[in-house]
């Protein structure tokens, strides 16, 4: 029986942007290149073109003979898990591309192996090559011979830069968790991206994995009731920004800007998100998208109420609401299980809606801790042990794989 290697990469200038595979049939006993493949995409993201370029490999591999054994090898590791079966496939784009990649072969003739990007150059160049025919208008076709191409393979290609893992808090004030939950990856290492953007600057980003959908969580300026630490929820204070507020919008705005990374801006429906994100995205040079999600919990008859107030008039429905997220404020506010439900929602659909792209959501405390309580898996408990700070950042980047990075919480340094 025949035993063939085949070697597949992708990528996409902008991911998603400009998109294009390549992929290579190599003798397993010599070596040797078979068979080359490559094709541009059109717009896609850099996920899936590893995966077109993974089916591609396999279907050149078939044509060659198709009773061989094939041994896959790409510097995904999103992929390779994947198809090796040890990571889930979440992601609605992939999942056909994964069912048809397995079709090719029967399962125990495919073997996956996670290899250095260094020793996938071959179908890297081939990947760009197609993705430069497509800026040209053109589709890639094999214009040199297999043995020139290999000799091709030692040379650097110039303009494709690697891009180095920034870290989100280097420098800064705030709180950055170094490692990713499960798979996705610690921070600190080399991120694949072909071009400056989301998963490359700014943030911080996971090996292998392409460019995740990065929130980055503004929580608003001061209002006249921050420094009181009064309850301002959604259910009847709406209460504007103050002098300092506006100030501390101005020096995120600045601070934002110097990252250069934010593409969408979207706030939370009360006044004062709204003047924050309205100051940010003026910077910015970007518009607001209101998103209803995002808004504060409702805290019922505490809503202008300091804790102490609260504790004085309704001891008991304050003891329950602390021990239990189920329980609602007095006079039928939203409980935090509520608000965490909704906050779910809210990130499934704006992680899938902005794949790839680095969003700026300015919001309100709770929902902050909540996106970072559920990124980390912590209890709903763990709400009450997070100081957040009026006019702070923090970001959480999501995988393609399911998995998500705490890379920044509540950095104030751009106040001082």
């Amino acid at each position: 029986m025949r035993e063939f290697i085949v070697e597949a990469d992708g990528g996409s200038r902008g991911n998603p942007g400009p998109a294009g595979y390549g992929a290579v049939v190599r003798d397993a006993a010599t070596g040797q290149p078979l068979l080359e493949t490559a094709e541009y995409l059109g717009i896609a993201t850099n996920n899936v073109a590893e995966y077109r370029g993974l089916l591609a490999g396999l279907r050149a591999a078939h044509t060659l003979d198709p009773t061989a054994r094939v041994h896959v090898r790409m510097d995904s590791k999103l992929v390779i898990e994947q198809m090796s079966g040890r990571w889930k496939i979440k992601h609605p784009a992939m999942k056909p591309l994964a069912t048809q990649a397995r079709a090719v072969f029967p399962a125990d003739r495919v073997t996956y192996e996670w290899i250095p990007r260094a020793e996938n150059k071959h179908a890297d160049r081939l990947a760009n090559e197609a993705m430069d025919a497509g800026a040209r208008g053109e589709q890639w076709s094999a214009t040199t011979s297999t043995a020139e191409l290999e000799v091709a393979d030692v040379e650097v290609r110039a303009g494709e830069p690697e891009a180095a893992d920034l870290g989100a808090g280097a420098g800064t004030g705030g709180v950055e968790v170094s490692g990713a939950v499960g798979p996705a990856g610690p921070a600190g290492t080399e991120a694949k991206a072909r071009t400056p953007g989301a998963a490359a600057r700014g943030w911080s980003a996971a090996p292998d994995l392409g460019a995740p959908a990065t929130l980055v969580l503004l929580r608003h300026g001061e209002t006249p009731l921050t420094p009181q630490k009064r309850f301002s929820g959604s259910g009847g204070t709406n209460p504007p920004l103050s002098d300092i507020g506006r100030e501390q919008a101005h020096r995120a705005a600045e601070a934002l800007a110097a990252r250069g990374t934010i593409e969408t801006v979207l706030a939370s429906p009360l006044a004062r998100t709204r003047q924050t994100a309205e100051i940010v995205a003026a910077r910015l040079n970007l518009d607001v998208h209101v998103e209803d999600g995002l808004r504060e919990t409702d805290f019922g008859a505490w809503e202008g109420l300091t804790f102490g107030e609260v504790r004085d008039r309704y001891p008991d429905d304050l003891n329950t609401w602390l021990a239990d997220p189920e329980a609602r404020p007095t006079g039928g506010g939203e409980s935090f299980a509520e608000t965490a439900a909704r906050i779910e929602a809210t990130r499934d659909r704006l992680v899938t809606a902005h794949a790839g792209r680095t969003v700026l959501l300015v919001t309100h405390v709770t929902p902050i801790k909540t996106f970072v309580r559920l990124a980390l898996g912590a209890p709903p408990q763990s709400l009450f042990r997070m100081e957040l700070s009026a006019a702070s950042l923090s970001a959480v980047a999501y995988y393609a794989d399911g998995n998500a990075s705490v890379r920044l919480f509540n950095d104030t340094s751009h106040l001082r």
